[in-house]
């Protein structure tokens, strides 16, 4: 495994989004349809078919992109790795999302020649951001919708949602006000380490992570937890789209708000992620995703 190529990549898609591109919103076209062609042709660079999934957003054109491999045994069982690419008009965006669109790109990059039993299916979601977010126009949603349609097997979908921002700072991590205080112990706080978050249905896809995930990395640390939906902090990304669809689904993140001061600022700028802890969750990503491929 080349770990020097996997981090140049990942600052590569990151400096192209959040640093050439800059904000991406429907209401600025030109961003979107600059961050679709980025995406388009990195997927087409790996020999992958890349398909657009159009769909009405109150009154504009957005698309999802996505591209699969076939599972060899079991191709009607489908295992997701999802990221949204767009962001709030305000910022740049590095972590919030483009981190995540990097560690989607080099994951397939890292898969592509893998024959999986399971079919995997990679999207770049539009409209997660504010004023689409749980207005029913997400492109997650969209997209969740039209697998339960169609009768799509999803046995396990993983939202990337902010895996950029890494400390060691004592106090670095926060908890979600949602969790009691008496277990507030129980939770890390130093900002360095990814999280898997599920719903309580998904309790068997956490597990199956987990070992995929510390088996792919020694070097990163990986806090797992499924909890209630009730706790709302975890429902504020592209996962919750498929929960609603009775899909099991974990949230991979670095925790957004609860540690990165620069979440939905300006301030949020390729020179504020670490790139070592990324490559690390690339790899524990890409083997997570063999794992439950398989």
């Amino acid at each position: 495994m080349d770990i020097p190529e996997i981090e140049k990549n990942l600052r590569l898609h990151v400096d192209r989004l959040a640093g050439l591109i800059g904000p991406r919103y429907l209401q600025k076209p030109k961003t979107i349809q600059a961050t679709v062609g980025y995406i388009e042709s990195q997927w087409a660079a790996m020999g992958l078919i890349v398909k657009h999934e159009h769909y009405d957003a109150f009154g504009d054109n957005a698309v999802n992109l996505m591209v699969e491999q076939p599972g060899k045994r079991r191709a009607e069982e489908v295992i997701l790795l999802g990221a949204h690419y767009d962001t709030v008009y305000c910022t740049p965006g590095a972590d919030d999302n483009a981190s995540a669109v990097a560690v989607l790109l080099e994951v397939s990059r890292l898969l592509k020649n893998y024959q999986p039993s399971r079919t995997i299916r990679y999207v770049a979601f539009a409209c997660e951001e504010p004023p689409y977010f749980a207005m029913g126009v997400m492109g997650s949603q969209f997209h969740a919708r039209q697998s339960r349609l169609r009768g799509d097997k999803i046995v396990g979908m993983l939202c990337l949602e902010m895996v950029g921002y890494f400390s060691d700072s004592a106090n670095s991590q926060t908890v979600p006000t949602a969790i009691p205080k008496w277990l507030h112990r129980f939770f890390p706080r130093r900002g360095n380490f990814l999280a898997a978050i599920g719903n309580l249905a998904s309790w068997r896809l956490c597990w199956s992570f987990r070992r995929g995930f510390k088996k792919g990395t020694k070097d990163m640390p990986l806090f797992s937890l499924c909890l209630p939906e009730s706790v709302n902090d975890i429902r504020l990304s592209d996962n919750s789209s498929f929960w609603d669809q009775g899909y099991p689904a974990l949230m991979l993140t670095d925790t957004s708000y609860l540690r990165n001061p620069h979440y939905h600022q300006a301030s949020d700028t390729p020179d504020t992620l670490n790139y070592p802890c990324m490559t690390q969750v690339a790899l524990g990503v890409a083997e997570a995703v063999k794992r439950i491929a398989r």
